[in-house]
């Protein structure tokens, strides 16, 4: 298929069967970091842009402003491109600097915040402040707050399409990472309304206040919600069955382990729910097709999250997660049946 503008270019992203040693049990990754600005947050941004423009609150040459860690910056820089957009990004120390290059490259204008802060602590609320009254400041301008922007949510519908159809019209539970809450939403209800006995899992890092935890820092980037922030308005928990919380190891030394066992390169947040989807698969808690959303690559994090170095600076090492990673896909688990999910449990 030949396209004509690269944002045309986003979504109908492949899907990799995993197997797992569990009958009648697959898991499912959609290949979102094949969209064209490497994450599923494509989908979302040019959504925002283009209810933006239709609803008349953006022009041509209108300002976009936006808070973001990265990938829906990267993914707003792309709509700026297509729509002839100014885009300006408030980011923080937390942004990845290969995802903070990426956006200037596409001609994104990037504001830091200002502070001092952890290393591990994310500035969100000062980033939306930031990001709003920049905003409020420039004629032209619109702050997409995608965190209650309804059409975060909405950019999520062919996602649902594309994985039903690749399923072959089944797909018995869904296993995401939860932030804003726009993909949540958007996926949760559109597999519920296929199927309503689809079971919708979220999951947030250890330290994020999304299901009412104790908040502390933490170094998942783009998830969760940090403390001090407020949860999102466009996640709607009506659709979450069951909501658990991952600590950095875990997602880390997942995404470690399948990058050397597969040769997939998934970022931290995608590590951390593909760790919790085999950890229920394995308990016999969620079965049969299993969809995991690769929201990203791991290319961004290379210092990082692939960093040896940095792994072992950060205390984030735990040979103990391989070895239990390599035991949930390699070995015959006995037959279990299928475990009821209590509604919005938490652990």
């Amino acid at each position: 298929m030949i396209v004509d503008k690269v944002t045309d270019l986003i979504g109908n992203t492949p899907m990799l069967r995993v197997p797992v040693p569990h009958r009648e049990t697959r898991l499912l990754l959609k290949m979102e970091k094949m969209n064209p600005g490497g994450s599923t947050k494509d989908r979302m941004a040019h959504s925002m842009v283009l209810a933006a423009i239709k609803a008349g609150r953006l022009a041509p040459g209108g300002v976009v402003v936006e808070s973001s860690s990265g990938n829906t910056g990267i993914g707003l820089a792309i709509a700026a491109v297509e729509f002839g957009l100014r885009f300006i990004a408030v980011v923080d120390h937390h942004a990845a600097p290969d995802k903070i290059a990426v956006m200037r490259a596409l001609g994104a204008e990037i504001r830091f915040v200002e502070g001092n802060y952890r290393e591990d602590e994310v500035a969100v609320v000062e980033r939306q402040r930031m990001a709003a009254r920049i905003a409020a400041e420039i004629p032209g301008a619109v702050f997409m707050n995608q965190s209650d922007n309804t059409a975060n949510a909405g950019g999520y519908s062919a996602f649902v399409r594309e994985a039903i159809e690749q399923a072959e019209g089944r797909i018995d539970a869904y296993v995401g990472c939860v932030g804003t809450g726009g993909s949540m939403t958007g996926i949760g209800h559109g597999l519920k309304a296929h199927h309503a006995d689809t079971v919708i899992v979220a999951v947030e890092p250890d330290g994020s206040i999304v299901f009412g935890g104790p908040g502390h820092p933490y170094y998942q980037s783009g998830t969760g919600t940090p403390e001090g922030d407020t949860v999102g308005l466009v996640l709607d928990y009506g659709c979450i069955d069951l909501g658990l919380r991952v600590t950095d190891s875990e997602a880390f030394e997942t995404a470690r382990h399948f990058a050397r066992r597969t040769g997939l390169l998934v970022g931290g947040s995608t590590g951390g729910t593909l760790y919790k989807a085999l950890e229920l698969v394995a308990e016999g808690r969620i079965a049969g097709n299993v969809l995991i959303s690769v929201a990203d690559g791991g290319e961004k994090y290379l210092q990082t999250i692939f960093n040896d170095a940095w792994m072992e600076a950060k205390g984030l090492r735990d040979p103990a997660i391989a070895e239990r990673l390599d035991d949930w896909l390699g070995r015959r688990a006995a037959e279990s049946p299928r475990a009821a999910l209590p509604r919005l449990a938490v652990a």
